[in-house]
């Protein structure tokens, strides 16, 4: 194995695969800054490599993927430093959304196929990653769903309509509710459910499939499918989905949640904006 070494992300390559794997299991892999910028020069590192056939992106601990790390509710939005932007202004919020989305944007960009191995939670920003993915394989306990998307803002990528259609990515955004991975491989949400133990498995005998393929064809095929997209408007829908997301802070509800977050913590900000949904599982 040959490995780059990060501070949120592990990279590993062996048998023609890069992992790529989340590694803040404290923090259920919460997405910040530093995930960010790592997890999309790993994306690219693999790309690059050309023992790399294909990717797989898991993550350690618990969960895949918990969602973005919530701690800038936990302080006033950020004044600008020197000449450097803060996050005061509609346009400041949009240009900072798109800056991170373009790291995203490395998973959908890559000439190589990434397969997200989803265990545990992958909600809000765990799905932006996710779905950016050429086949989601999920353990079957898996939980997916948005619930930010309740008080907090809007989804800052979305590749949800193109997985699951506009009612199933209704039913999910107007409610912030979850759905297993056993059902979400039902709807397109997922590619497919297999038991936890089994997850690992699954991912690795489906990418020892993949390393047959001749690397140019991989590539062309990957993204045929992928110009498809952008010709059904992806492309342009994530940056629409940024710029809604800075739209959506504006919303009295994320400012109520910053405040509920300074006064009790984030623990009982989120309780208090879960708690009117009682049990939240969609049941197909």
């Amino acid at each position: 194995m040959a490995g780059h070494h990060y501070e949120h992300v592990e990279y590993e390559v062996e048998r023609g695969r890069a992992r790529i794997i989340l590694n803040r299991p404290e923090k259920r892999n919460a997405i910040d800054d530093t995930m960010h910028r790592e997890l999309a020069d790993a994306m690219w590192a693999a790309d690059d490599d050309t023992r790399v056939r294909a990717i797989i992106l898991k993550g350690n601990g618990p969960s895949f993927c918990a969602g973005y790390d919530m701690g800038q509710y936990e302080r006033p939005a950020a004044a600008g430093h020197g000449s450097a932007r803060g996050r005061q202004t509609f346009d400041d919020d949009a240009w900072r959304l798109e800056r991170v989305q373009r790291l995203r944007m490395s998973i959908f960009d890559l000439h190589k196929p990434v397969v997200a191995q989803v265990h545990g939670h992958c909600v809000a920003g765990g799905t932006d990653l996710a779905l950016l993915c050429d086949m989601v394989i999920c353990s079957d306990d898996a939980r997916f769903g948005f619930p930010a998307a309740r008080a907090n803002g809007s989804l800052p990528n979305h590749m949800w309509l193109y997985h699951v259609g506009p009612q199933w990515a209704k039913r999910f955004l107007l409610t912030g509710d979850a759905m297993t991975g056993a059902d979400a491989q039902h709807i397109g949400l997922a590619l497919k459910a297999v038991p936890a133990s089994e997850l690992e498995a699954e991912v690795e005998a489906l990418v020892d499939r993949m390393t047959l393929i001749d690397p140019d064809l991989l590539a062309c095929n990957k993204r045929i499918v992928n110009l498809g997209i952008e010709l059904m408007g992806g492309r342009t829908l994530q940056r629409l989905a940024a710029e809604m997301d800075a739209r959506a802070h504006l919303a009295k509800s994320r400012e109520d949640f910053r405040k509920n977050t300074m006064e009790h913590g984030l623990r009982e900000a989120v309780r208090m904006r879960d708690a009117p949904f009682g049990d939240d599982l969609i049941r197909r």
